[in-house]
């Protein structure tokens, strides 16, 4: 070969190996595009209804001659990139996205520095939160879309929201709302004006919003107020899931306000008629009715007849015989007989005995005066004189507790033995 055609060989390899370079290089330089970038171009081709477009992409893009207020070769305009396909070369711009786009964002800055509320359309759901259209697109985070926790937005899709710009990144294309805070803000205002507006005892419709452990937060007209546990029923109540759930109208009756911290106190058992509004109208003396041993005291058992209602069985009421405790014969949760010997709804008292209902056992043989001395008998009398005093005492700041004649009186052999005693002594 000779010398010239090997030059020749070199010129054409060390061309061929610059112009890969430069293929390579000018590839690497190709800028990446994302739907919504904006871009600015040369026109290089016009035809009747569309034009194509040289951004500096691998490939033209095309537009839309209707969109250009002109369009001649060689004519350089910014646009929107509406959509990009690298699979199929395809590049779809818009000059009326750029306009609108832009004065889109001037008007969110605004928006954003004189905290106005606006209105937007939820566009999607999505994993998060909600998106809305207002001229760009706008994100509303899962705790900024309402005051309480919703746990599904499937559907909110078409509703429209007040919204609040909280935060805006022209550079990544990020918008943040809020209509928390809209709503926070119009809830604090109406607080005050509200709790000015009540008055003890006041009753009032309302929506259960909230149960807590404590008791259930409900909704009287734009504020919240607390039925405490305590205030739910007039029965005892464990859990408020046990008689309200969330979303339930209720009346509730007003029983404390404290403006300065906002607070109000509210209850639902003091709209509804009381046990003991009704105790006489349901029970009669001499009554015989079963009812649960509720707790046990030293001086006898306190027995529910009815939710809210309890009564006393005092310890000499409870059996035909001597007992020490009334634990010797009772248990707390045990169903039993009672005759109900008092009513006094007046004092919210109830006087009840078990062993009236029970047949009294045959009294054994009157043994002979000599069998049993004085001195025995002596300090049964000093115990029942002791323990009637003490049992008084408990049981005098008892509401529950109503004593009447045949429940704690002493019969006439020890009164009688008892003033023997004394003279003998």
């Amino acid at each position: 070969m000779s010398e010239e055609v090997k030059v020749q060989d070199q010129t054409q390899e060390s061309q061929e190996a610059v112009s890969q370079e430069d293929a390579e290089q000018a590839l690497n330089n190709v800028p990446v595009l994302k739907r919504g970038a904006t871009v600015k171009g040369k026109i290089v081709k016009v035809d009747a209804d569309q034009a194509l477009v040289d951004i500096g992409y691998k490939y033209d893009g095309v537009i839309a001659v209707r969109e250009l207020a002109s369009a001649e070769l060689g004519q350089e305009v910014e646009l929107k990139v509406v959509s990009i396909n690298d699979a199929k070369e395809t590049l779809v711009l818009s000059a009326k996205k750029v306009v609108d786009n832009s004065k889109a964002w001037e008007t969110l800055q605004g928006q954003l520095d004189s905290k106005e509320i606006i209105e937007a359309a939820v566009t999607e759901v999505v994993k998060g939160g909600l998106v809305v259209d207002i001229g760009v697109r706008g994100f509303v985070p899962a705790s900024m879309v309402e005051r309480q926790f919703v746990e599904d937005f499937s559907d909110y899709k078409g509703r429209t929201l007040r919204l609040r710009v909280k935060e805006i990144d022209r550079e990544k294309n990020k918008v943040i709302l809020s209509q928390k805070d809209v709503l926070d803000e119009e809830y604090e205002a109406n607080k005050k004006k509200i709790i000015e507006g009540l008055a003890v005892g006041q009753v009032l419709d309302g929506t259960v919003q909230r149960l807590t452990q404590f008791g259930a937060f409900v909704d009287i007209g734009g504020i919240d107020g607390l039925v405490h546990i305590s205030e739910l029923a007039w029965h005892h109540v464990a859990q408020a899931s046990d008689v309200v759930k969330e979303g339930d109208k209720v009346k509730v009756q007003v029983l404390k306000l404290d403006p300065a911290n906002d607070k109000i106190s509210l209850s639902i058992k003091a709209t509804q008629e009381g046990p003991w509004a009704r105790v006489e109208r349901e029970f009669n003396g001499g009554d015989i009715v079963t009812g649960t041993v509720k707790r046990l005291a030293a001086f006898g058992a306190f027995v529910e007849i009815a939710p809210g209602i309890e009564g006393l069985v005092h310890i000499s009421q409870i059996a035909h015989r001597h007992i020490g405790t009334p634990h010797e014969v009772l248990k707390e949760g045990q169903e039993v007989q009672v005759k109900i010997l008092e009513i006094n709804a007046g004092e919210k008292r109830v006087s009840l005995s078990i062993k009236e209902t029970e047949e009294a056992p045959e009294a054994p043989a009157a043994p002979a005066a000599s069998s049993k001395p004085e001195r025995e008998r002596q300090p049964r009398g000093d115990r029942d004189r002791g323990n009637s005093a003490s049992h008084q005492k408990e049981i005098a700041g008892n509401e529950n507790v109503s004593l009447n004649n045949q429940g704690m009186s002493l019969t006439l052999g020890e009164r009688f033995g008892d003033k023997l005693s004394k003279f003998k002594n």
